[in-house]
């Protein structure tokens, strides 16, 4: 076995984390008796040679290896080298080549050629891994059919042959999916696979679920074809095959070692408590669904007709993927959310603490929208403290935790005071203590009791320690955000601290602190002095803003502005321009060099400056500015936030504005800064409150939508 693997220069090709001379090691490791060492093995090559998807050279380089063990009957696990294969081989299609077939040119070099070329190679033999006697190798080769095949005849009628000879549902489904990829590979498979895929799903002879697929494949080989009579079919298909899928409860997440969290935030230990669970699958359908809703795009009344229809499956799991997929939906593309949005609050009630969790963490991630669901958040969050007792914060339950904390953070960011008590309960008990600071700033209403309590945790956080930089700046933003005076002796003591530590990320956010609590601040003002000179990129630029807000002297300010305007790092130009913005007309002296920003090379330096220029000089620079604005948000959608509001503000002026402005709103996807849903519902708003003004609706037509 494995002739030549020593042969290969391993050590002179590199994955993704240096040299590649342990590879002839996994590959033994493969076929090791002990299943730890397997498994250990495996994880590695997924994370260096297989990292995230990518195909380098020596993981095409591997491929006739992973072959042998895939072929020898001796190899323990081979379901699991056969998925590997076909991982391999589906990432280098996808990444490797352009919708045209031509490849696509990688630096450093990647092995998606070779590797593309090999499996072709070895079709066949995925044809034979597909009649394997082992279930699970055949589960595994099944996508390689539709991936490698390139004989479109034999391809079809092995996929027929397999449909007719596996009984399992799951199986049943990936050779459907296997049919519409081989269809969209090979075109002139096209018309033989989706016929056939038609005829399975008008055959009642077939079980609900492969008639789903068929329709649903059916859709992906052509989602232009798509009507409102097939998205009726499937829900009628899906309300089918949910009655066929018995119902499972929620299997507890696989155990796994424990890692150290000593030195390490909690906010990074969580994100990956995250990411484990959002890449779990709780429903055989999910993957099916997931297709048809990436068919559907931007037909949001028919993908939240399917949605309503998962959410109401009996099926915990199910509905658990159904609100994880709502959620993308609503951050992912505009319009009217209301009915899925509520269908999504409907389940905080549910028994399943699991999916109440996922509910509460979507509807605090869609925050913006999420109006509709406060009165169902505060009623869930009584029942549950009234249940659990006023510490359910901190219950010991994990999942009850979890479904209570994320509830509460939904209502914190709506501004609703009725999650003040489990607030309090997490300040005071230093239980997930972070988790509530992050949303502490939307009360400003209860900053009497909130500010004390984080100052508290400020003053005993160790700020000597670099992990200790993401906690400080959540509360320091927090303390920002209510504005409170009395925070302003704890605030200037963290930046003697900071300073003194050289710890420049929270030097900035405490100089932003500052500024915000503005003249009340003025003690500090020797020390941020002297800070307008840091080295540091981000410091000195707060620093400049902090100095302006707390002793607002225009003659020592314009200097240092005026400086960072000619600073080579575009954001200090930018932080600049914004200042000046604010200082408004009296920071006149700018003007020329504001005006000469508007030809920099980067759009967001010129947005900045182009609002400088309005806020600063008024109509005399009108026509400059808003040539600026709409060249920029035309190069790049992200600066629609900036540039709409400085339209707004630019009132009649803006009207040249107007056909952009339009054109931005019919757009189906979320737009704006980061392609957010808080992002771009403030766009929505003030675009459509723009257009309304500059160009006013006939009587009796409805108002612009409040975000």
């Amino acid at each position: 076995m494995f002739d030549g693997l020593h042969d290969i220069d391993w050590a002179s090709m590199e994955h993704a984390y240096g040299s590649a001379e342990e590879v002839p090691a996994l590959l033994w490791a493969l076929r090791s008796p002990d299943a730890e060492e397997r498994r250990t093995a495996l994880d590695r090559f997924y994370g260096a040679v297989h990292h995230q998807g990518s195909v380098y050279p020596p993981t095409a380089a591997s491929l006739p290896f992973l072959f042998e063990l895939a072929a020898d009957g001796a190899t323990p696990d081979r379901a699991a080298v056969v998925a590997l294969l076909v991982s391999i081989g589906r990432e280098s299609l996808d990444r490797g080549f352009e919708d045209d077939g031509t490849e696509i040119e990688y630096y450093p070099p990647m092995g998606c050629a070779q590797a593309v070329a090999f499996l072709r190679e070895r079709g066949l033999e995925f044809a034979e891994l597909a009649r394997d006697p082992d279930p699970d190798v055949r589960l595994a080769s099944i996508p390689g059919l539709g991936l490698f095949l390139d004989d479109t005849d034999r391809a079809t009628a092995l996929l027929r042959e397999r449909l007719a000879a596996e009984p399992g549902m799951v199986a049943r489904l990936r050779i459907v999916e296997a049919a519409a990829t081989l269809a969209l590979r090979l075109p002139a498979a096209s018309q033989q696979v989706r016929g056939w895929l038609s005829g399975l799903a008008a055959d009642p002879t077939q079980a609900p679920p492969t008639r789903l697929a068929a329709l649903v494949q059916r859709a992906r080989c052509a989602p232009d074809e798509i009507g409102e009579d097939l998205v009726a079919a499937a829900v009628g298909l899906l309300r089918e095959t949910t009655r066929a899928i018995p119902v499972r409860r929620i299997a507890p997440a696989p155990s796994r070692p424990t890692a150290p969290t000593d030195g390490v935030a909690p906010q990074i230990v969580a994100a990956f408590e995250d990411l484990d669970r959002h890449t779990r699958v709780y429903a055989p359908t999910t993957a099916l669904l997931r297709t048809f809703h990436e068919a559907l795009g931007a037909r949001v009344p028919e993908r939240t007709a399917v949605l309503a229809e998962q959410l109401t499956s009996p099926d915990p799991g199910s509905r658990l993927d159904a609100v994880r997929m709502s959620g993308e939906l609503m951050r992912t593309w505009r319009g009217d959310h209301t009915r899925l949005l509520l269908l999504v609050t409907d389940q905080l009630t549910t028994a399943d603490q699991e999916v109440a969790a996922e509910a509460a963490a979507v509807l605090e991630s869609c925050h913006p929208i999420a109006a509709p669901a406060r009165g169902a958040l505060a009623t869930h969050i009584d029942a549950q403290r009234a249940a659990h007792g006023p510490n359910v914060w901190a219950a010991p339950d994990a999942l009850l935790r979890r479904s209570h904390q994320e509830a509460v953070r939904a209502l914190a960011h709506l501004g609703d005071a009725r999650a003040l008590p489990s607030l309090l309960v997490a300040l005071d008990s230093d239980v997930d203590a972070w988790r509530a600071i992050q949303v502490a700033g939307h009360l400003p209403q209860a900053a009497d009791q909130l500010v004390p309590r984080l100052c508290d945790h400020l003053r005993r956080i160790d700020l000597s320690h670099q992990w200790t930089e993401m906690s400080a700046n959540a509360i320091l933003s927090a303390l920002a955000a209510l504005a409170d005076p009395a925070a302003v002796p704890v605030v200037v003591d963290t930046l003697d601290a900071v300073v003194r530590h050289e710890q420049d990320g929270v030097t900035r956010s405490t100089l932003k602190a500052l500024g915000a609590f503005g003249p009340a601040a003025t003690g500090a003002r020797d020390t941020i002095r002297s800070l307008t000179t840091a080295a540091d990129a981000h410091v000195r630029p707060a620093a400049v803003a902090a100095l302006w807000a707390v002793d607002g002297d225009l003659t020592e300010v314009m200097p240092l502005l005026l400086g960072l305007l000619d600073d080579r790092i575009t954001f200090r130009i930018s932080d600049a321009a914004d200042l000046l913005g604010e200082m408004g007309p009296p920071a006149s002296a700018a003007l020329p060099r504001l005006r000469d920003l508007l030809t920099h090379d980067y759009e967001w330096v010129r947005v900045h400056c182009a609002a400088a220029l309005w806020e600063i000089g008024g109509e005399a620079e009108a026509p400059a500015v808003l040539d600026a604005l709409l060249e920029a948000m035309a190069q790049n959608p992200a600066t629609a936030n900036h540039v709409v509001a400085c339209l707004d503000r630019m009132g009649p002026l803006a009207a040249p504005a107007l056909p952009l402005l339009r054109e931005q709103l019919a757009l189906p996807r979320r737009g704006g800064r980061f392609e957010s849903i808080d992002h771009d519902e403030e766009l929505q708003w003030v675009g459509r409150t723009l257009i309304a003004r500059l160009d006013p609706p006939a009587p009796g037509a409805p108002a612009p939508r409040t975000p």
